[in-house]
Formats: structure tokens, sequence, C-alpha cells
């Protein structure tokens, strides 16, 4: 009944790492095309940063952590 029960367990992580890679792979490969030009790459690079920066803001204001 248990018959390969840990090797098919141990699949897991490998199928959850192809799952996320092909997630980003086609979230991003439309985006690849922009790099090609500076101006419109540092366009984008900028708003990759101030998404970051806004997220990070916006959980220290909901989690209430002191800024540093």
């Amino acid at each position: 009944m248990f018959d390969g029960f840990w090797q098919n367990i141990s699949r897991y992580p490998r199928y959850f790492i192809s799952i996320v890679l092909g997630i980003f792979l086609n979230a991003f490969a439309p985006l690849a095309p922009l790099f090609k030009r500076p101006v419109s790459a540092i366009a984008l690079i900028s708003v990759f940063i101030g998404l970051i920066v806004f997220v990070t803001f916006t959980l220290r204001a909901m989690l209430g952590i002191d800024p540093i």
C-alpha cells in the first residue's frame, strides 16, 4: 500500500519549484524586450524599485514596525 510513498513525497519540492519558475517566466517574458532600450530599461527598473519601496512602507505601517 505504501510502496514508493517517500519517493512520491520527494517529488513535490521539485514540482513546486518548477511551477514557481514557470509562473515567473511567463510573467516576466513580455517585459524582456523593454530591457533592450536603455530608456525603457531605466523606467522599468525604476517602477520595480518604486513598487518594492511602496510595498515595504505599506507593510511597515500596517504591522507597526518602527522605521530604521
